[in-house]
């Protein structure tokens, strides 16, 4: 039995789509990958909640205020900010729901936290105002406040290397920020802050 005409010319149609198709995704895939942002390098800082805390596998899980839950593993030279003792013994009296901010850097699909510091009650005292200036090499944030009061803050290494780069613009415009700092030896130490929203 011969095939008929539509059958050979649907089959050549068919053969031609797939044809096409093949040789259009490696086009596709390189597009795409030429697309995807660079990978993040350098130290990152991320805020959010505690949600578990693996003392015996050095890991910690923080969920951030839309819900995604990141994991983070530490080694014994762990920086910890407003806990007691040093090292991830500090983490001792993290309690679920507990406010930190985590400052880590990712090699290849690993995060790594290389400083923790804690919020709230022991830890880092949180306050808000307007960025009049900031000097990265001096390593100095003022800020206004609202009742028309200004105050320079000592920024850590870290706050001055891995802050928002949105917030530099102060100087050209009002921004308003939030800061979290430590009382050290009679100062203000800003560990971190950012842009409010």
């Amino acid at each position: 039995m011969k095939p008929s005409t539509t059958n050979v010319t649907l089959r050549r149609r068919l053969v031609w789509s797939s044809a096409i198709l093949i040789a259009l995704v490696p086009s596709v895939s390189v597009t795409l990958s030429a697309q995807s942002p660079p990978p993040v390098q350098g130290t990152i800082a991320l805020e959010g909640t505690v949600k578990t805390f693996y003392r015996a596998v050095n890991t910690i899980i923080v969920t951030t205020i839309d819900g995604v839950d990141h994991v983070y593993h530490f080694t014994k030279d762990l920086v910890v900010h407003g806990g007691k003792g040093r090292g991830p013994d500090a983490l001792e009296g993290l309690r679920e729901g507990s406010t930190v901010v985590v400052h880590y850097t990712v090699t290849e699909a690993e995060a790594s936290a290389r400083e923790i510091d804690r919020i709230g009650d022991e830890g880092l005292k949180v306050t808000e105002g307007v960025v009049t200036r900031i000097d990265r090499g001096r390593k100095q944030i003022t800020i206004r406040f609202d009742d028309g009061k200004s105050e320079t803050l000592r920024l850590t290494d870290r706050a001055a290397a891995e802050a928002a780069k949105d917030v530099d613009q102060a100087e050209t415009a009002a921004v308003k920020v939030i800061v979290y700092y430590s009382d050290e030896a009679g100062r203000k130490v800003a560990h971190f802050y950012k842009k409010a929203s």
